[in-house]
């Protein structure tokens, strides 16, 4: 009998037993299922398995989190089911196979615009900052009227937001050949072809008399040069084509000129259609979008629309639907320069954060909770909604339909005031940042209505007893037993201790880069604490060394995780990148095995940053402790640039 084989004769049961599986693998921290009716998987069973970390469905996949001992569950599982394992994107799509046309299509906009989302964010702070430099007026001036210093700084960052948002086209492209598994540079070349400064700037063309458009001559046809600054729809459309092209032409062009023919038979054509067709064709569609949104949120019925979207928002998050509103706020920026949608979205994740908190003061005293719902919290104020939306606020329903309501009654408000943002990328309470300055009043009106409503209506929602089957009226402290940080044991180092001493264990950076709190990692499994409480590391290099000292447990077959086990008891994790198990090791280059001793001296492994990067993944390399459970207190006492080797933070046993 294996170490997990009972837990895995229960999880088979609970998810609907074998008939209902249709794929099944795993990768550093969970199983990964496609289920043929995801009704069948008995969830709160299911939580209920004490190997079983917490669970979640993303993009078809039906995923519970083991943690560290996964590869081991996954052999007892095997074994127990009789099912055969697949790889990661077979499963992935065995998963599309379960999805609409709708669902689809969403996910490959999802896919599109995940990568560009770091670019937007920074990109949208910029053009916050520009604002309250060249808006804002003191006596009558503003601050770049006031300062030269002001004025440069306000010319220069210019120059990155004109990168992110006008040359958007070119992301674009870039991210779509990559999520067809075209060639990337050929994308680049073809969003360049599309802002190009040979051609007439979008943001002109409305001013620009007819007969001063420039063109391409070809005798029997002219073409206008319009450039496709900020457009989305003529960008997709023309990477749709390009990659679709590289595909057909590479399996009918020999492979001996298919490095000479292929991009030429590819891009040529795509650019030619880009200017002649699809551009056109685009941009029409693209105005008649934002002009149907921006009709509806500028007429007499503008506060129901508001309403609505406000309150609607927030499930459009769950089913992935809200990627689509990031095409149309910028479609809507390129058309009339700002957008009414983004005040409201940045109003919605408030409100998810004002709920949590609700929650926070309703269970007070639950520390076990408490370590998602605090980081959930902070992440939704500061515009990521998902740690408190699937770890707190749809766990208890109550106060995820108390923010919808307090949402939609902000999403109403400053509709009817007109709010609107000259920029996106900037959620949450910074999201005042990107509405215009002569809206901030109304805005920050907004935001107290997204604190206030959703916070009491949580309160009393729980208390009148509506939506609080999943959360008894009973307070929860009543059942939490005392904490072991209130142990009066002696506090001692681990080298010094015996096993029934509480022990201080040190964690250090495995590598030089940027430290962050795990709660700031964007994977709900680790920023939601599902693995346990940890840190991470942003690399500036690939040298890796021991988070802590200990032995080495567990390597990975795909290098990009290893667990260790500490002399205290605590075993640990170390994950190289998120979503690097698709790489399959590329990157990797492991220097220890299982069963070696290690100390934070020691080199334990060196990864090509570059390889994570260009295949579209973050290079996070997250720490986890995986046995919370034997943890009385965590405490990560520095963030920021770090060096690798560098004592970060403690733990104190059990």
């Amino acid at each position: 009998m294996g170490k997990y084989t009972d837990d895995a004769t229960k999880l088979l049961k609970d998810i609907g037993g074998k008939e209902n599986i249709s794929a099944v693998t795993h990768c550093a921290t969970r199983m990964r299922f496609v289920l043929n009716d995801d009704s069948k998987a008995d969830k709160d069973a299911i939580e209920n398995i004490s190997s079983v970390k917490g669970m979640f469905t993303n993009a078809g996949q039906f995923q519970v989190i083991i943690g560290n001992d996964v590869p081991t569950f996954y052999n007892d599982f095997a074994a127990v089911s009789g099912v055969e394992g697949v790889s990661k994107e077979q499963v992935k799509g065995a998963a599309q196979q379960h999805q609409n046309i709708v669902q689809k299509a969403v996910a490959i906009l999802a896919e599109i615009f995940t990568p560009l989302l770091p670019a937007i964010v920074i990109g949208g702070l910029i053009l916050g900052f520009r604002n309250i430099l060249g808006d804002i007026q003191f006596g009558g001036q503003t601050i770049v009227e006031m300062s030269q210093f002001w004025a440069g700084v306000n010319d220069f960052l210019w120059l990155i937001g004109e990168a992110i948002f006008q040359f958007l086209p070119v992301g674009i492209t870039w991210s779509v050949t990559k999520k067809m598994g075209t060639t990337q540079i050929l994308g680049i070349v073809l969003g360049i072809t599309l802002v190009s400064p040979q051609l007439l700037n979008a943001y002109a063309v409305a001013s620009t008399k007819v007969a001063d458009i420039p063109f391409w001559d070809f005798g029997f046809a002219q073409v206008d040069k319009i450039g496709y600054q900020a457009q989305v729809i003529p960008a997709m459309l023309a990477g749709f084509m390009l990659a679709y092209l590289e595909r057909f032409f590479r399996k009918h062009v020999p492979e001996v000129v298919s490095m000479i023919f292929v991009p030429l038979l590819a891009l040529v054509p795509t650019v030619i259609a880009a200017h002649v067709i699809l551009g056109p064709i685009g941009w029409t569609i693209g105005s008649w979008i934002s002009a149907v949104v921006n009709m509806g949120l500028t007429s007499s019925l503008s506060w129901l629309f508001g309403a609505l979207f406000g309150f609607i928002y927030s499930p459009l998050v769950i089913t992935g639907l809200h990627h689509t509103t990031l095409a149309i706020d910028a479609q809507l920026i390129a058309d009339f320069g700002t957008t009414n949608l983004w005040p409201m979205i940045a109003l919605s994740n408030i409100a998810q954060g004002s709920a949590v908190l609700a929650v926070i003061f309703l269970h007070k005293g639950n520390e076990k909770e408490e370590q998602i719902s605090i980081p959930a919290t902070i992440s939704a104020y500061l515009g990521v909604t998902e740690p408190a939306m699937f770890g707190i606020n749809l766990k208890y329903i109550y106060p995820f339909v108390a923010a919808m309501i307090g949402s939609g009654i902000a999403g109403m408000f400053v509709t009817l005031m007109g709010v609107r943002a000259n920029s996106i990328g900037v959620g949450g309470l910074p999201g005042f940042l990107s509405v215009r300055i002569q809206d901030w009043v109304p805005f920050f009106i907004g935001m107290a209505i997204s604190i206030v409503v959703p916070f009491f209506l949580t309160i009393f929602f729980r208390r009148a007893g509506i939506f609080n089957k999943l959360d008894p009226v009973t307070p929860v402290t009543a059942n939490v037993a005392p904490t072991p940080a209130a142990t009066k044991a002696p506090v001692v180092t681990e080298t010094e201790t015996t096993s029934n001493e509480v022990q201080t264990v040190e964690f250090h950076a495995p590598v030089n880069g940027v430290l962050i709190p795990i709660s700031e990692v964007s994977d709900p499994v680790f920023s939601e604490k599902m693995m346990g409480d940890g840190y991470a590391v942003q690399p500036t290099d690939g040298a890796i060394y021991s988070p802590v000292a200990g032995k080495i447990i567990n390597v990975f077959e795909t290098k990009h995780a290893l667990g260790f086990e500490m002399s205290s008891g605590l075993e640990i994790l170390l994950h190289m990148g998120l979503d690097t198990v698709e790489l399959k090791g590329a990157p990797f280059e492991i220097k220890v095995q299982a069963g070696d001793v290690v100390t934070a001296d020691t080199l334990i492994a060196t990864v090509d940053l570059k390889q994570i990067i260009d295949a579209g993944k973050a290079t996070d390399m997250i720490v986890a402790i995986t046995n919370m459970e034997k943890v009385a207190k965590f405490d990560l006492q520095k963030t920021g640039n770090v060096s690798a080797k560098e004592t970060i933070g403690s733990a104190t046993t059990n």
